[in-house]
């Protein structure tokens, strides 16, 4: 019979705790899933101090066929990093340890069209959803579940987990937008595609284009050649144009709705209009084309009121528009018409309106148009006068906010940024966070609030490092503002789980500011 001295059996105990270490690894966990630094900031977390690990057997399976792009997406995201090849299952597929599960579930029904339901367990992870919006938004709070090495574009040889824990999410509004201005400096289809992968990211579901303005015209309408011939040879100092063709379009509206975010059309009218008046005599009030315009300034340019054939235009505009716009809304401008005369405004923007719901759409414009007729069916989407905007709330009309002072994402920093304008001030970081959309119009009810925006006008801007600047960090707090309810919106808390995406971001390759603002994490922290 074997002796075993004291010695022995610290060996044997140390040895017995090494392997219960290692072969436990993927079972427990040190972090919790309430330490995660989600923006926007979930509804509910509830943490089990357990962990789930991703490794080259994990399957991403699909309990619909339908969905089948969505695990392929998801497939997508997670393969350059980790390397792992992921096979998308069909729903038939037995549900192994450490496999993905995404599915539409009529369960989900109470927490919305972009709700989604998280359950984590060491055995699996679950995703399901009552819509395919749902779906993508819970893949966003997934990545940001993983460690941020996910993002990378190259292998990295780390663990892939993520701490076990259930997650209920849904958005405080429907409408969480942004805009991005390519009429002043155009932006490719691939810059535009960069934009939206960001949106997505941070859970923004809609992106709104501003196409046309007196700097150029960046749309093709097949019925009026000369609006990209003439009209988009144009820009601000003539820096960088450019428009696209309506098979451009698509492809943006495509690559988009993959994503589940809704691409709005803007033609602003009837001011903003120079490069529309430069290709077509016929749009002027004398009938002579203006000269092409490369300026900032606003506020000069107007369609010819009183001619049937601007109406004509217009509706060829928005028909050619609508049969390559899936989404409910086509937005129609409005703001800063000052060298139309303000009974004739009013007769222009009816005109307008009648149009666009003659096409089945529903009308944006921005808080100017509450002077016309409008009703319930139509958005007024605030960005400077209240006046107008609570006109526009008694006609019946819902609000998008986008206050110029807070959501301009093309606002200066602070007065030493060299990029942007600061008409309507400066905003640094946590200006742009700390507002509330329910505290801007008094008295305001919450089902007369669509949502926000946050526009990005673009007179400065030229490449995507210079849109990712003023938009980052900016935009992540507008995002979570749109997204989270009220009780969870507090700086001195997001700011912290804003300096813990600084790795998440140079991640992602964002050219973000590094406010003083912030107490940004390091990249090994």
């Amino acid at each position: 019979m074997k002796i075993w001295n004291i010695r022995s059996v610290k060996n044997l105990i140390a040895l017995g705790a090494v392997y219960t270490l290692f072969s436990s690894c993927a079972e427990k966990s040190n972090n919790s899933l309430l330490d995660i630094s989600f923006i926007p900031q979930p509804v509910n977390i509830t943490a089990t101090h357990k962990a789930f690990s991703i490794s080259s057997k994990t399957n991403i399976v699909c309990k619909s066929n339908d969905i089948q792009a969505i695990g392929k997406y998801l497939s997508k995201l997670l393969n350059p990093a980790t390397g792992f090849s992921f096979t998308v299952v069909e729903n038939n597929k037995k549900i192994a340890k450490g496999d993905i599960l995404l599915q539409l579930n009529s369960a989900g029904f109470s927490l919305g069209n972009e709700g989604y339901e998280i359950n984590i367990t060491p055995r699996n992870l679950m995703l399901s959803a009552y819509k395919a919006d749902g779906l993508i938004r819970g893949i966003q709070t997934l990545r940001q579940a993983l460690p941020p090495q996910i993002e990378n574009d190259s292998i990295e040889n780390i663990n892939w987990s993520i701490p076990t824990g259930t997650i209920r999410d849904y958005p405080k509004f429907e409408y969480r937008g942004a805009m991005l201005d390519v009429a002043r400096h155009f932006f490719t289809v691939d810059e535009v595609k960069q934009y939206i992968d960001l949106l997505t990211y941070y859970k923004i579901n809609t992106l709104h284009l501003h196409l046309s303005d007196d700097q150029g015209w960046r749309i093709e309408i097949k019925s009026w050649p000369e609006l990209t011939k003439i009209g988009a040879s144009s820009s601000v100092n003539n820096e960088k144009t450019g428009f696209y063709t309506q098979d451009d379009y698509t492809e943006i509206v495509n690559y988009a709705a993959e994503r589940c975010i809704s691409i709005i059309p803007e033609i602003d009218m009837p001011g903003h209009t120079n490069a529309a008046l430069a290709s077509y005599a016929v749009l002027n009030k004398n009938g002579i084309a203006a000269d092409l315009y490369s300026g900032t300034e606003v506020g000069f340019s107007s369609l010819a009121i009183h001619k049937e054939i601007t109406y004509q235009f217009i509706d060829d505009v928005i028909r050619e528009l609508v049969a390559i716009t899936p989404g409910p809304y086509i937005h129609i401008g409005g703001d800063e018409s000052h060298a139309t005369e303000h009974n004739d405004y009013i007769y222009f923007i009816n005109n307008v309106l009648d149009i666009v719901t003659m096409y089945n759409k529903i009308a944006i414009g921005w808080d100017e148009i509450a002077n016309a007729n409008i009703n319930a069916n139509h958005i007024v989407q605030y960005w400077s006068n209240k006046a107008n905007t609570q006109m526009g709330i008694k006609k019946g009309a819902k609000v998008i906010f986008s206050p110029a002072q807070y959501a301009y994402l093309d606002m200066k920093y602070d007065s030493t940024t060299a990029l942007g304008l600061a008409w309507a001030g400066t905003i640094e970081v946590d200006k742009a966070y700390d507002w509330i959309p329910d505290t801007i119009i008094p008295n305001i009810k919450p089902y007369q609030i669509l949502g926000i925006e946050a526009p990005l006008w673009s007179e400065t801007l030229q490449t995507t490092n210079d849109i990712e600047f003023m938009a980052f960090p900016r935009l992540c707090g507008i995002a979570e503002i749109g997204w989270s309810q009220n009780a969870d919106l507090n700086w001195e808390d997001y700011k912290v789980r804003l300096a813990k995406h600084k790795v998440r971001l140079e991640a992602l390759g964002v050219n973000y500011y590094k406010s003083e603002k912030v107490e940004w994490v390091p990249a090994n922290d």
